[in-house]
C-alpha cells in the first residue's frame, strides 16, 4: 500500500470519498518516464479514453503536459464525463457547474505563465488553507501527487456532478501546519 504524506493520510481514515478522489488516489505516485521513454500506465489512458469517444488529439508522449489527461481518465472512470478537448487544462473550466466554494472531489483550474503566454493546470480539490488550495493532480512535478497551489492563480472552481453526493464532498480546511483537516468549512 502506498503511504501518502502525513498531511493527507486522513483520506484513508475509512470515510466514503467522492469516486473521483478514490480513483485519483489509486493512481498516486505514477510518474512520467524521463527522456525518450514513456510510462506505460500514462500512455494506456489514451486508448481507454479514445474507446469512450474522448478526443485526445495526437497525444503520443508523457513528456507532453498530462494534467488534463489525468483529470480526464479520473472523471471518465468515475462516470462523470469530460469537457471537450480535455487535454487542454483550461477547458476544464467548462466541467460540471461553477462554484464559489469548492468541495472534496471538485475540479480546480489554474493559470500559469509560460514563455509564450498563458497556459493552464487542472487538478482535484482536496482541501485549502488561507492562501492555497491543496490539489491532487497529474503532472505535478511529473507525477501524480498532492501540491499546494495559490488561490490567486485559480481561474475556475467547478463542482463535480453527482447523482448521490457523498457526505465527504464538502469544503475542507487544513490545519495551519497542514497535518490534516482542522474542520470542515
Amino acid at each position: 500500500m502506498i503511504l501518502f504524506p502525513p498531511a493527507y493520510r486522513w483520506l484513508r481514515d475509512g470515510r466514503v470519498l467522492p469516486l473521483t478522489i478514490d480513483k485519483a488516489l489509486s493512481q498516486y505516485g505514477i510518474t512520467e518516464t524521463p527522456g525518450a521513454g514513456n510510462n506505460a500506465t500514462i500512455m494506456s489512458w489514451i486508448p481507454e479514453l479514445t474507446a469512450q469517444g474522448v478526443n485526445v488529439g495526437d497525444y503520443n508522449a508523457d513528456s507532453i503536459p498530462w494534467c488534463g489527461l489525468f483529470a480526464a481518465i479520473i472523471a471518465s472512470r468515475a462516470g462523470k464525463g469530460v469537457p471537450t478537448n480535455p487535454l487542454w487544462a483550461l477547458n476544464w473550466a467548462h466541467y460540471g457547474a461553477p462554484t464559489t466554494k469548492p468541495s472534496l472531489g471538485d475540479i480546480l483550474v489554474f493559470s500559469r505563465k509560460t514563455s509564450t503566454g498563458t497556459a493552464g493546470h487542472v487538478g482535484w480539490y482536496i482541501a485549502e488553507n488561507d492562501a492555497n488550495y491543496h490539489v491532487l493532480g497529474g503532472n505535478q512535478g511529473d507525477t501524480v501527487c498532492f501540491k499546494q497551489l495559490p488561490k490567486a492563480r485559480c481561474v475556475a472552481r467547478r463542482a463535480t456532478p453527482y447523482t448521490n453526493r457523498p457526505a465527504s464532498a464538502v469544503p475542507i480546511r487544513m490545519t495551519s501546519g497542514g497535518a490534516g483537516p482542522a474542520s470542515e468549512a
